[in-house]
């Protein structure tokens, strides 16, 4: 490590390469509710934050493992989950009376079409006021899984049975995506609003 008397070590959080305080430091200054969005290898993540003295309050907060719970036979890693986690995120914050916020991905790279940007278009389906720009948003193909029902289609067994294994073996075949899709989504309507 350097030294010197000039030398000035950075925050801890910086150096572990978990927190821009820069990026940060920008969402805290619009005083406002933050959405922030974290993605991980096999989960998708939503809350409402808010800025305290104290630190940061979580308001509400919806996670892809509540999708399960609901009965969400598919990925919790996958778009449409991404999505299903930002309505359910959406509808929670409307019912705590809370309208709007901001994004905040956090160290996430910006890509178009991501599963933060699905998880956005969720939030917004609910009724949620996001600042965003229609062109980063999935596809509604990508959203509902028909994407991933047109590809089955196109396999023998043998071969769905290879590629989409842990699908049917927790009992949901991957042609049937988008209405098990639809099913969770009226059921969160159902049982958050």
């Amino acid at each position: 490590m350097a030294q010197g008397s000039r030398y000035k070590l950075a925050f801890k959080r910086r150096r572990e390469g978990k927190t821009n305080y820069g990026a940060r430091l920008k969402l805290i200054a619009l005083d406002k509710h933050r959405l922030v969005v974290r993605v991980t290898g096999n989960h998708t993540i939503a809350q409402i934050v808010d800025v305290q003295i104290e630190g940061d309050q979580t308001l509400v907060s919806a996670h892809s493992q509540e999708l399960k719970n609901m009965g969400w036979l598919a990925s919790g890693k996958n778009t449409s989950a991404a999505y299903l986690t930002g309505y359910l995120c959406g509808k929670k914050a409307l019912k705590e009376g809370i309208t709007e916020a901001v994004l905040d991905m956090g160290l996430a790279t910006s890509t178009k079409g991501s599963r933060v940007y699905a998880v956005i278009k969720g939030a917004l389906d609910a009724g949620l006021e996001v600042p965003h720009n229609d062109v980063i948003l999935p596809s509604e193909d990508r959203i509902t899984g028909e994407h991933i029902s047109q590809y089955a289609e196109s396999l023998n067994k043998a071969e769905m049975e290879k590629k989409f294994s842990q699908y049917i073996q927790r009992g949901l075949s991957p042609k049937d995506l988008p209405d098990h899709f639809q099913s969770i989504k009226e059921k969160i309507e159902k049982e958050v609003s």
